[in-house]
């Protein structure tokens, strides 16, 4: 009988694997594991071998490129967000910072569905800026004003946090920064909530008791408590010195974030309609802001022009 290839994307890329049907996500947070009910979608390995993670993550770099190539050329850049009476043009970003084994990913898979949002997970972020190739791709993938507009971003960034210019985190915020002016897009991970203005970005965190995490990482994962509370004390460890080293700030921290969910005492539905509720109220609250400002704005110029005609008229008549 021939064997079953089918196996998850992640772990074919981690050949060393010896837990065949681990869960895990791919590039963009989906599950594939056939033991995995709420996202089942199985991929065929051929059996003369398996695409290395490398070829896939550029893969998908190059279908998310093509996606913003299309939205572009044909227009399709004013997005809904539930707001029935409101449209966005080009679209706010939404990041999402989570500790591990919170519920995080499955979040930000719901809230894309949901939401109709590009969902760019951490780990093609992080490709895309250790690949010069593909870093280079992304960058220049804007138009001459939004590149300005990116680049003035990135180096106030750099100016106001005294960050050190280190030659990955310049590739890591360029790359995000590429990613917020197309908008319309959730990214997991990366420090994105430290490198986007807040201004047009909705910052989520996720958290849980440790405990809590414990059991949902031995359950999603199929592995030992042992095995499970290594797994989320090494991945939040890293998490904060990631965060500590390049943005020199405290991932706990909640001034850094305009919603935190709990999901040891909310469940994962509960807390994606919660950030969806609070993300439409900003994003109208924004659109509302800009729209006064507008009106203001042209009254002003209205204004001006009238009392310049009144001075013309009064000259004249002089």
């Amino acid at each position: 009988m021939p064997e079953d290839r089918r196996i998850c994307g992640i772990c074919a890329w981690r050949r060393d694997c010896q837990k065949r049907y681990r869960i895990s996500t791919d590039a963009f947070l989906n599950v594939n594991c056939p033991d995995y009910t709420r996202d089942l979608s199985i991929k065929e390995i051929p059996l003369n071998g398996v695409e290395d993670e490398k070829t896939a993550m550029d893969r998908m770099v190059e279908q998310q490129l093509k996606k913003w190539r299309t939205r572009m050329e044909d227009g399709l850049d004013v997005f809904d967000y539930g707001l029935t009476s409101e449209k966005v043009k080009g679209g706010p970003i939404l990041t999402i910072s989570r500790e591990p084994g919170s519920g995080g990913s499955e979040i930000a898979r719901k809230l894309s569905r949901e939401l109709s949002m590009d969902l760019i997970g951490g780990q093609i972020i992080q490709h895309v800026a250790e690949s010069a190739r593909m870093s280079r791709k992304v960058i220049e993938s804007l138009d001459e004003k939004e590149v300005t507009l990116r680049d003035t971003l990135v180096n106030t960034l750099f100016r106001d946090r005294h960050l050190w210019p280190d030659e990955y985190l310049q590739h890591l915020t360029k790359v995000i920064a590429t990613v917020g002016r197309y908008g319309n897009a959730i990214i997991v991970g990366r420090g994105a909530n430290f490198i986007l203005p807040q201004q047009g970005t909705f910052r989520v965190r996720i958290v849980a008791p440790m405990e809590f995490r414990i059991k949902h990482v031995m359950e999603d994962r199929k592995i030992d408590r042992a095995q499970a509370e290594q797994y989320v004390v090494k991945k939040e460890n890293d998490h904060k010195a990631f965060v500590r080293k390049y943005f020199n700030a405290d991932v706990a921290d909640p001034s850094h974030y305009d919603i935190i969910i709990n999901t040891g005492t909310v469940t994962i539905g509960g807390g994606a309609e919660a950030i969806k509720a609070a993300f439409r109220g900003t994003v109208k609250k924004d659109r509302d802001t800009r729209n006064r400002r507008l009106r203001e704005r042209r009254s002003r110029r209205q204004a001006t022009k009238s009392e310049r005609r009144k001075t013309d008229r009064r000259k004249r008549n002089t």
